[in-house]
């Protein structure tokens, strides 16, 4: 009996045990970060060894039945894998660990994802939250400081686009951004996209990761995510915020007594070089009778109202995901009467038919209309004399051109900015369809086509009107632009990943062809009647009153093919292979359209040896390296193809009858080939205490092949144009990047975030066809036609050039003591270095003055959370960077003069040795100097956010999942040395920082709330 109870004791334990390994529990739970406490959304959470799971919904959390002893996996892009066992519990709330060196940390890359730890190349990875943050009304903005080696650039003008360069200038002709690829769609910019669409956004940097985008890749690649809808219950989400923006940094001007002090000087001035017989009285007998004046800045600028809405629905289920989003952006402009307002729209549906099969599409759309400011008003206000009254006491406006004015440039700013009328329209539909069939259990192929459809309008309208003397029209006039993009890619891969042992391989070929086409048509008429109600005109009203209109058009159309191959090799999670192919072939090379663009990639992972298993200091150490070569398809179209240009001054008159003629207008080489740029690229990357510490390093030279430049020719051997296009350059760019992050969360109430970033990058024209004869540009805003920059073979690419001021005369003794006797210099002049000590100034004595191509980017990042509170502090700034302030040498009669000059300028012997006299923008003083180049570092916090979000207990009862209150500050604390409004300047290869009256930038200081039903 005690062996039939024994044996039939063991039957019933080893059915319960049984019965209890294969009982199923219903778990939920919340996945957050484990770091700033954020729910994360769309974390894959599957049950380990089988194919079944789920997905967290948008409030993170997730539900799934599983068995009582089974292991959960949880797998999110950024974040490192973890494997929980359920051990039967019904509530699993999981804390996911972000680091940027973890061994399961996914990434995405070029036509797909990869761990981190697999990646041979250098990428930096943004999550879309920490974008959603930040105030900024375009996407790129919001990088600013967070990826080392990117310089962004941006301006205060509503709705427009920051300049970014991905580790310095490699192209002097043509497109210097890098490649836009949204969910798998090339793009040139991304101003379409809201910030609060964007999942996370992944910058490629060197020529291993970005070489299988080959023919766009030259200068980086971007790839950007949108949200996807992810399966669970429908959420509706709100996010919204409304604030004010403010000049950074108000540049000062004279007064009027002060301006009327400083005009009488220059009045004097001018009775001492010209002839005696026609000396002038002192414009203003009584300076000090004017007092303070008009403040022209303060009377046309403003604190500008911003405020910008979101709302967005997502769900699905099994079957099918969906995400849709509404964006509202509404921003006035710091100048009166500017106004930019934007409306997107995102949506995207996902859907499994089968189980082998998923197909979807996602679309975005933009319309904006921008009330335009008046070209020239900051050259206005800057210049405008603050004696002149914005208006008279019998209401006309203030006219420049009365007796005492004293105003040179012979405007009324505020008469400028009420008879403008200028608008812009932009309609941009973009998006793709796609399609990805599990052909085997390892060989997926996938197929999208994606486009870009754009129009933009713009329309300038001038009224009858009497103003000023200078500020008036007897017709009425229009001018129309339009423009229209009309762009598609197709795309097919094929992917296979193939697992044995301790070996690891994906494998990937595709297929790609690609259609460009651009239409732009301008046109103007006179005496066209009043737009009502200032609707925009997109053709002519017709009407014998017209008189004259000209229609002007040009047209751009190009296509690329491309086969492209990869491979992505492992062993034992040590040793690392990458390596890459493209072909291209882009049809603005006729007829040598073709090119190839390889590139290989290889890492060690140190940690992974055996002889590193003792040690616990090190969690992670992995050596990278990458070599390879991409291309630059955005240049000028058909470079070598010979055009001519009619030009009324050639018309001739045969039989009384009037012929246009048409001649050259270039030279062009007989061959123009691909612009090709050759990286190199070691790195490394390590974690330390338990992956707290992380740090990650790279050293990179990347080389410009054949740069397509123009070297100026003399117009004497009959060109218009007076330059030589072709493949005449070869510019590196080499440099240093660091950063540092350390995330703890000492305990369930509080966790942390500190990281930082530095890129050093030096530029130099290794080669040219000018040989060692430089290639001067940046004319614009410099006086008198001179050119302010050069480009010459060991120099950074428009680099300032011009004389080195090395004090001020004093006396009519000292200049004729001399190298410049022989000049009209006179007491209050600059005194220019005789660099090579031959007893006269001319052209030879020009040096480098500076370099507007940043030396040093540096941001520093840090995130805080304690219970309901959340605290974000992002810096920013720049260094080894020279600015040239053109606004104070651009002068043409009586312009104004900024409070600093005034202060500090000659009006006497010994009052100044530092500052010239009131002349400074005539006859040698406009030269390009080393007085108008000045330091353009700087130190921004460049955001600042403070939240509180509600618990959520308190809520659900009311149907709300979660409430969120925030508090925003950007660009609130500027520091630098620059005199003028700020010195991040931008500007085209050539005249790259220089500061022409451009649109200031704005603190922004908001307050919003997001709300999830």
């Amino acid at each position: 009996m005690k062996r039939i109870f024994t044996i039939s004791g063991l039957v019933l334990f080893c059915f319960l045990f049984i019965n209890a390994a294969f009982a199923q529990t219903a778990v939920k739970g919340t996945v957050t970060d484990a770091t700033t406490g954020e729910t994360l959304i769309g974390v894959s959470v599957s049950i380990k060894g089988t194919t079944s799971g789920t997905q967290t919904d948008v409030n993170g959390t997730y539900t799934l039945t599983a068995p009582a002893g089974a292991v959960l996996t949880f797998t999110y892009i950024g974040y490192t894998t973890q494997s929980v066992p359920v051990n039967g519990q019904a509530l699993l709330n999981i804390k996911m660990l972000a680091s940027a060196s973890q061994l399961d940390q996914v990434v995405v890359i070029g036509y797909g994802v990869q761990r981190k730890i697999d990646n041979t190349g250098s990428t930096v990875a943004v999550k879309g939250t920490e974008i959603a943050k930040q105030a900024s009304t375009n996407p790129l903005s919001a990088l600013q400081g967070k990826v080392p080696g990117v310089n962004i650039i941006n301006s205060g003008s509503p709705g427009s686009s920051p300049q970014i360069s991905i580790r310095g200038l490699g192209t002097v002709y043509g497109n210097v951004s890098p490649l836009f690829v949204v969910d798998g769609v090339w793009y040139s910019d991304i101003s379409f996209l809201n910030n609060n669409d964007i999942e996370n956004v992944t910058v490629l940097k060197d020529a291993s990761s970005t070489a299988i985008y080959g023919i766009r890749a030259a200068n980086g690649v971007v790839l950007i995510t949108t949200k996807h809808g992810v399966k669970g219950r429908t959420v509706i989400n709100y996010n919204g915020y409304a604030g004010w923006q403010s000049v950074t940094n108000q540049v000062k001007m004279a007064n009027a007594t002060e301006y009327a002090t400083a005009i009488n000087e220059l009045v004097v001035y001018n009775n001492n070089i010209g002839d005696p017989a026609d000396a002038k009285p002192p414009l203003f007998a009584n300076p000090a009778s004017y007092g303070k004046g008009t403040d022209w800045y303060g009377q046309i600028l403003r604190n500008a109202f911003v405020t910008n809405h979101q709302v967005s629905i997502s769900g699905g289920n099994e079957k099918t995901t969906y995400e849709l989003s509404f964006g509202y952006l509404d921003q006035d402009g710091l100048v009166r009467n500017n106004n930019y307002k934007r409306y997107t729209l995102h949506i995207s549906n996902d859907f499994t038919p089968v189980k082998a099969l998923k197909i979807g599409y996602s679309a975005n759309g933009l319309y904006s209309i921008s009330n335009d400011p008046p070209g020239g008003i900051f050259h206005q206000l800057f210049s405008a004399s603050p004696t002149l009254p914005v208006f008279y006491a019998d209401g006309k406006y203030g006219d420049p051109a009365d007796y005492g004015t004293g105003n040179g440039n012979n405007f009324n700013p505020e008469a400028t900015l009420d008879f403008n009328n200028q608008r812009s329209v932009n309609h941009r539909l973009t998006g793709d369809v796609h399609a990805e069939l599990s052909i085997l259990k390892n060989l997926k192929f996938k197929t999208s086509f994606g486009g870009d459809i754009g129009q933009a309008e713009s329309r300038g309208f001038t009224p009858i009107y009497s103003a000023t003397a200078a500020q008036n029209s007897k017709n009425t006039s229009l001018d129309l632009a339009h423009t229209e993009n009309r762009n598609w890619i197709w795309e097919n891969t094929l992917t296979y990943d193939y697992k044995y042992k301790e070996h690891k391989l994906t494998a990937l070929v595709g297929y790609s062809a690609q259609n460009n086409s651009a239409y732009q048509r301008t046109a103007s008429a006179d005496n066209v009647p009043y737009a009502k109600n200032g609707n925009m005109y997109t053709s002519f009203p017709a009407g014998d009153s017209v008189s004259y209109a000209r229609d002007a058009g040009a047209q751009i159309h190009n296509r690329a093919l491309s086969q492209f191959a990869r491979v992505n090799y492992s062993f034992a999670d040590k040793y690392l292979l990458n390596a890459s192919i493209r072909h291209d072939g882009a049809s603005q090379f006729y007829p040598n359209p073709y090119g190839w663009f390889p590139s290989v990639g290889a890492g060690w992972v140190v940690t992974n040896e055996s002889f590193m298993k003792s040690q616990h200091f090190i969690d992670v150490l992995k050596l990278r390296g990458s070599f390879g070569k991409v291309g630059n398809s955005v240049v000028p179209i058909n470079p070598s193809v010979q055009t001519v240009a009619a030009d009324p001054y050639l018309t001739a008159i045969f039989g009384g009858v009037p012929v246009q003629g048409a001649s050259i207008n270039s030279i062009v080489p007989p061959v123009t080939v691909w612009e090709k740029a050759q990286g190199t690229d070691a790195g490394l990357e390590a974690g330390f205490l338990n992956n707290k510490l992380t740090f990650e390093a790279d050293y990179y030279i990347r080389k410009t092949e054949d740069a397509i430049f123009a070297i100026p020719v003399l117009a004497s051997i009959g060109t218009n144009s007076g330059s030589l296009i072709g493949n005449q350059a070869s510019i590196q760019n080499k440099g240093f990047e660091f950063s540092l992050t350390w995330k703890d969360s000492p305990n369930r109430d509080f966790s942390y975030s500190i990281s930082g970033n530095i890129g050093v990058n030096a530029n130099k024209v290794l080669t040219v066809q000018s040989g060692k004869n430089p290639i001067y540009s940046g004319g614009n805003g410099i006086a008198n036609g001179n050119l302010a920059t050069r480009t010459v073979v060991g120099e950074p690419i428009g680099e300032f050039y011009g004389y080195k001021v090395t004090g001020i005369f004093q006396t009519k003794a000292q200049v004729a003591a001399s190298a410049q006797k022989a000049t009209t210099a006179q007491p209050g002049d600059f005194i220019y270095q005789d660099t090579d000590h031959d007893g006269s100034i001319t052209s030879k004595d020009r040096v480098v003055l500076g370099n507007p191509n940043p030396k040093v980017n540096y941001g520093f990042n840090t995130s805080f959370t304690y219970k309901q509170f959340d605290l974000a502090i992002d810096m920013q700034g720049v260094a080894g960077v020279d600015v040239y302030n053109a606004n104070i040498g651009y002068r043409f009669g009586n312009e104004n003069f900024t409070q600093d000059f005034y202060d500090h300028r000659w009006h006497g012997a010994g009052t100044s040795n530092t500052y010239p006299s009131t002349f400074v923008g005539a006859n040698d003083n406009s030269k390009p100097n080393s007085f108008f180049v000045e330091s353009g570092a700087y130190f921004r916090v460049r955001n600042a956010q403070l939240g509180y979000t509600l618990p959520g207990n308190s809520l659900k009862k009311y149907g709300v999942q979660k409430i969120r209150f925030y508090a925003n500050a950007q660009n609130a604390i500027n520091i630098f040395g620059y005199k003028g409004f700020t010195p991040e300047i931008g500007g085209g290869v050539g005249s790259l920082g220089i500061d022409d009256s451009v649109y200031p930038l704005y603190a922004t200081y908001n307050f919003g709330v997001n709300v999830t039903f």
